[in-house]
């Protein structure tokens, strides 16, 4: 072998090793790039609240629940989790869930009620902050939550608005939507248990039946996006009371049959 050859040989070794560490390093960035669209779509969600343009407003926080989902997806499966990328998640999120979603609940929902209207949204806001918190300082639970996840309730704030579109000049919605805040609130600094659909294994089951139900979800999406949406909101936003109501009749039920075994015995 001359000492061309054995030049030329060294280089291609060093491309091959360099190109894994490139790879690994654009995998890297890639769950950060989605953040950045988080961050970049709360802030439309904000500056179109702030123009009267609320649909927009509302489908920007529905694109930023969208990216929160893939962005943790995408680190996962790439097994490129880091420290910075979890802190800069969160604040992520205290923009696209917190702070959007609190501005649309005051302009659109309950501007007439003035500085209760600001307290309403505020109180959202701070529940919203303190669930995130809490969830950054507690041991993960790969399969559920403990209280509402943050984009649960900021995609039900912006499916309720995609629904109706513009403010419905009634008061009778009015108390309506201030329940619903102070309802999401609740949950989201509750105990209660939601799943994690970051555990969404789509490989289960029969995959073609996956395909199909997905594909027509998609669908309803795109030509029933109003309808859909919410239903989807709505269903998450129950299934964690529906758990909590099922395990609690479930517990009744087992204390009163070893209440009647003890008696049979007695």
């Amino acid at each position: 072998m001359t000492g061309q050859e054995g030049k030329l040989l060294e280089r291609e070794a060093k491309q091959v090793v360099k190109r894994p560490r490139k790879l690994r390093r654009s995998v890297y960035l890639l769950p950060t790039a989605f953040t950045v669209g988080n961050i970049f779509a709360g802030f439309f969600a904000i500056t179109s609240t702030l123009n009267g343009e609320y649909q927009s407003a509302a489908v920007a926080i529905g694109i930023a629940v969208v990216l929160d989902f893939v962005d943790g997806r995408v680190a996962r499966l790439a097994n490129v989790t880091s420290d910075f990328g979890s802190q800069l998640d969160s604040l992520a999120d205290v923009i696209s869930f917190g702070i959007a979603p609190a501005m649309l609940i005051y302009s659109w929902g309950l501007a007439d009620f003035g500085n209760f209207a600001r307290f309403s949204a505020f109180v959202y806001l701070i529940c919203g902050t303190m669930r995130l918190a809490r969830f950054n300082v507690q041991l993960k639970d790969l399969k559920h939550f403990a209280g509402l996840p943050i984009p649960g309730g900021a995609g039900f704030v912006a499916a309720t608005v995609h629904l109706f579109a513009e403010p419905l000049q009634s008061q009778f919605f009015s108390f309506y939507f201030m329940g619903i805040t102070y309802l999401i609130s609740f949950l989201m600094i509750s105990t209660i248990r939601y799943p994690s659909l970051t555990q969404l294994n789509l490989g289960r089951g029969k995959s073609h039946l996956n395909v199909l139900f997905f594909a027509l979800l998609l669908a309803g999406v795109v030509w029933y996006s109003q309808q859909v949406l919410m239903i989807l909101a709505v269903a998450y936003l129950c299934s964690g009371l529906f758990s909590r109501a099922h395990r609690f009749v479930k517990y009744r039920l087992r204390s009163e049959e070893l209440a009647a075994k003890e008696l049979n015995i007695d």
